[in-house]
């Protein structure tokens, strides 16, 4: 393993993780008046029955899974399940026979252009869909890669998208009910009880998501004082097992369930100028999650899988907003058995991840609203990924 000072290296991740807040504030004061727009048009498209499809190649794949549990699955307590849909890796194929009316289709290329991605936005257009560039032209909505690392746009989006799902439902509940906005008058007290014009709704949501912007980024400077050593020492103990010809497993559940696996695709492909690290996602193999929960129980579906692919030398990853998923745990339980590193990547205060001391090192987001969570834990593996590298050993 490459030496390099530990101090140095938290100094490295401290400022790796500064960084994007500057980048972020741009892009977002920019944008914000054309997101608060995009939304509006979203929520008349849902009312009218239309579904968010979504797509792309390589670890922008993983935005797709992601778009289509968000809006499929809701964290905030009351919001309804809105249709959206990951079309996978045919997309091209399946858009021209699953696109109907009043869909939205969002498509993600990045760190450079893709043929395939803008063709399918380009036939979506087309025949009447709201679309989507991320990055890219051919979208009524398009946005240009807000930085030149790979890893930083990808968070960009996500953030992106985060804000379109939260704010579709202020939208999509003012129109349907009038005047009542339900279980989001919490998140945007500005909206009230009273019937006000669209028009004036769409200025008071750009500045909400100016202040969703001020919350990421406050909790990414957190993370950077309070968390960069925990990044550096798990970088390090990572490299170590690598050298030793180890791989990195990795695990989660929903939102973090596409996030394991775009770790593992960060691992596998990476952008250039990293190289290829042996990596497998627990959480992209569909058919055995679905047997085991099915024959055994829910609990074991990671744990059943590190029984057959985990060797001792091998690192354990488990990505929890919770830090206390009972599958989490026990696939902790059974890699610290086995005699892997484990690593969780949680948030809240870690839960019972950290209380329990149920992983040899962790790295906490503390907060305890989800999307901003999984923000900053995206964040954290991809300079977490980039530090890896920076410790192995030369070719």
């Amino acid at each position: 393993m490459q030496q390099v000072d530990a101090a140095s290296l938290a100094a490295h991740a401290r400022e790796a993780l500064l960084r994007r807040n500057g980048i972020f504030e741009g892009f977002f004061r920019r944008e914000a008046p054309r997101l608060a727009e995009a939304c509006h048009e979203m929520s008349k498209r849902f009312l009218a029955g239309g579904r968010l499809l979504a797509f792309g190649n390589g670890s922008a794949a993983t935005d797709a899974q992601h778009v289509s549990v968000e809006f499929v699955h809701p964290v905030i307590v009351g919001k309804r399940a809105l249709p959206a849909l990951d079309l996978g890796p045919e997309f091209e194929a399946r858009l021209s026979v699953v696109l109907q009316e009043h869909d939205m289709v969002m498509g993600f290329a990045f760190p450079g252009r893709d043929a395939a991605v803008e063709r399918a936005l380009a036939v979506a257009r087309e025949r009447g869909a709201l679309t989507f560039a991320l990055a890219g032209e051919e979208g009524d909505y398009s946005f240009d890669l807000p930085d030149d690392d790979p890893f930083v746009c990808q968070e960009v989006f996500e953030h992106l998208y985060h804000v379109l799902w939260e704010t579709v439902h202020v939208y999509f509940e003012h129109r349907e009910q009038g005047h009542d906005v339900g279980a989001s008058s919490f998140l945007y007290p500005m909206l009230g009880r009273e019937q006000q014009r669209m028009e004036k709704v769409v200025e008071e949501v750009q500045g909400s998501m100016l202040q969703k912007l001020e919350e990421v980024n406050q909790m990414r400077a957190v993370a950077a004082e309070t968390e960069a050593g925990a990044v550096a020492e798990v970088a390090a103990a990572i490299a170590g097992r690598l050298e030793r010809g180890g791989r990195i497993l990795t695990f989660g559940n929903g939102g973090s369930a596409t996030d394991a696996n775009d770790l593992v695709a960060d691992c596998l492909t990476p952008p250039e100028g990293l190289r290829p690290i042996r990596a497998i996602s627990l959480s992209a193999e569909s058919a055995n999650i679905t047997a085991i929960a099915n024959d055994i129980g829910r609990e074991a579906v990671f744990a059943r899988q590190l029984i057959a692919h985990a060797r001792p030398e091998d690192v354990a990853v488990g990505i929890s907003t919770s830090g206390g998923s009972p599958n989490i745990l026990s696939a902790l339980d059974e890699a610290r058995k086995r005699g892997l590193l484990t690593v969780g990547i949680v948030g809240y205060d870690g839960g019972r991840v950290v209380s329990e001391r149920r992983a040899d090192l962790a790295v906490v987001v503390r907060s305890d609203y989800i999307p901003r969570i999984q923000e900053v834990q995206a964040s954290v593996y991809h300079v977490l990924r980039v530090l890896v590298d920076r410790l192995l050993p030369s070719p």
